[in-house]
């Protein structure tokens, strides 16, 4: 493939130093850029319109991920050919895979997300945790949910960890940031949805709640912090409180094992008999 530039960028060139500042939030919410890295996270951010601005790629990464390094210049981002030290600089993780892109915050209005009428959907509050808060992401793209709510007690959305976490998905749907837990519920309960708080130690079991079909109407689970839950202000917010039964020995589910089950809970009961999913056969 033809070089990505003329020459190898310098490792001080203003370009560098300004695509190693978005490691920081501050520079992150000021510049409202963040920073993507991998072939996946790439390819995904040159696929969501206009969102990857510029990248940053080695030699081997350029002919290895020839077809991405087309589809960033087609998206019209700019693409600069660096060296391993230059890539090793910008990149947050331990083992770079030669590809660091600069893309523009993709966060949706919390509005748009109400007037779309979601029917599952998945609300972060209190999770501080980068990697659970992507891998939730994740797993709600994955179960085939319509937006994503971080509160604004949870971790911040463009956190690298987080990106990485969410292996693509940031880009797949509408995530709203920084919204206060009690507008949240309150919002999407005026849009019609169920607002199930997902906690060890609620009164309901989800078993029995899909025994009992209760489970096929548009719902929206709130996921509390890693280590103490959901506050009682929180819960009390809910129309109901849910938990995960253990019918095993083990002590709890971990943040994203447990929103993987109740999601794909959701999503099934929704597509079956009487859910606001069901499908009909041809």
């Amino acid at each position: 493939m033809p070089p990505a530039s003329p020459e190898l960028i310098s490792p001080r060139s203003p370009r560098v130093s300004a695509a190693r500042r978005l490691a920081k939030r501050n520079f992150r919410g000021k510049e409202r850029l963040f920073l993507a890295e991998g072939p996946q996270a790439v390819r995904e951010a040159a696929a969501h319109g206009s969102t990857l601005v510029e990248l940053f790629t080695t030699v081997e990464a350029a002919e290895r991920y020839a077809d991405i390094i087309g589809e960033a210049r087609a998206a019209g981002a700019r693409v600069h050919l660096a060296d391993e030290q230059v890539i090793a600089d910008i990149s947050t993780t331990v083992t770079p895979q030669g590809l660091v892109g600069i893309c523009r915050f993709v966060d949706t209005p919390f509005e748009e997300i109400l007037t779309a009428r979601p029917k599952l959907v998945a609300v972060l509050a209190h999770v501080r945790d980068p990697g659970n808060a992507g891998t939730v992401l994740r797993c709600a793209d994955a179960a085939g949910a319509e937006a994503v709510v971080l509160t604004d007690a949870s971790v911040d959305l463009y956190n690298p960890k987080a990106v990485r976490a969410s292996v693509g998905s940031l880009f797949h749907l509408p995530v709203a940031v920084g919204v206060p837990v009690e507008r949240a519920v309150a919002g999407l309960q005026d849009a019609g949805v169920r607002i199930l708080a997902a906690d060890g130690a609620g009164d309901r079991d989800l078993d029995d709640e899909l025994d009992k079909g209760t489970m096929g109407g548009p719902t929206a689970w709130v996921f509390g912090n890693e280590a103490w839950g959901l506050p009682e202000e929180t819960r009390a917010l809910a129309d109901a409180v849910v938990r995960v039964p253990i019918h095993g020995k083990a002590e709890s589910l971990n943040l994203a094992t447990a929103a993987a089950v109740c999601l794909y809970a959701s999503a099934r009961a929704q597509r079956g008999t009487g859910g606001c999913r069901t499908v009909t056969k041809a």
